[in-house]
């Protein structure tokens, strides 16, 4: 089945019903990723803080503010899980466009673990979604706030960047479709986006862990 993107990330966060902790994946195990199981005890710990941060949220009153809020909450819950995991780094918290944007950095104390990142970014992304419902638990508003590590996601957006402005390339000269290989939501936006700023077409098939872009021709 064919769909086209709406959404930044192509997914929300699932609902969280004010007052009870939100139903929070676990950091995923990847083979090539060596402290699995600290990382999981400080998911696990941190969620049961947002549980008890989630029995009375506030909600600001203009979207600026909430994602301000956003922010202020999502360092708050990552600060105190590289606490509980005993790792390094300092939070940055910014806002890009119409959503809140957190980074975790190197600190002068020491390098940010790239265990939190994990093989294809599968741990960030589970650091993302463990944020986006803390945050939710916090604000009762479903969170689209955009968690990086180290950098990862920017390299990988200037990789991804090449890889579509050469299909568009493709497709220009040729007048014929090309399927891209499967991406996650974050890269899959970006190539929409690039595909819209060069007067393309593009949508995305397939389901997870295959689901991939196809630009056409306008």
């Amino acid at each position: 089945m064919t769909e086209q993107d709406t959404s930044p990330d192509e997914r929300s966060t699932s609902s969280v019903t004010e007052g009870s902790a939100p139903n929070v994946p676990d950091v995923p195990d990847v083979p090539d990723v060596p402290g699995q199981d600290d990382l999981k005890g400080a998911a696990a710990e941190a969620r049961d803080d947002v549980g008890s941060a989630s029995a009375a949220p506030t909600k600001p009153t203009t979207p600026t503010s909430l994602l301000e809020r956003e922010g202020e909450v999502a360092a708050d819950f990552l600060e105190q899980l590289l606490d509980i995991a005993d790792m390094d780094g300092d939070i940055d918290v910014d806002v890009d466009g119409d959503r809140a944007a957190v980074a975790i950095v190197d600190s002068e104390e020491g390098r940010v673990s790239r265990r939190l990142v994990g093989s294809d970014g599968k741990v960030l992304e589970a650091l993302q979604e463990l944020t986006r419902l803390a945050v939710q638990a916090a604000t009762g508003e479903r969170s689209r706030l955009m968690l990086d590590v180290a950098g990862y996601r920017a390299e990988r957006r200037a990789a991804v960047v090449t890889i579509a402005q050469a299909a568009i390339a493709i497709v220009k000269s040729t007048g014929d479709k090309v399927a891209m290989d499967p991406m996650t939501a974050f890269e899959r936006k970006v190539v929409h986006d690039q595909v819209l700023a060069a007067g393309l077409v593009s949508e995305s098939e397939g389901v997870e862990p295959q689901r991939h872009v196809v630009i056409l021709p306008a």
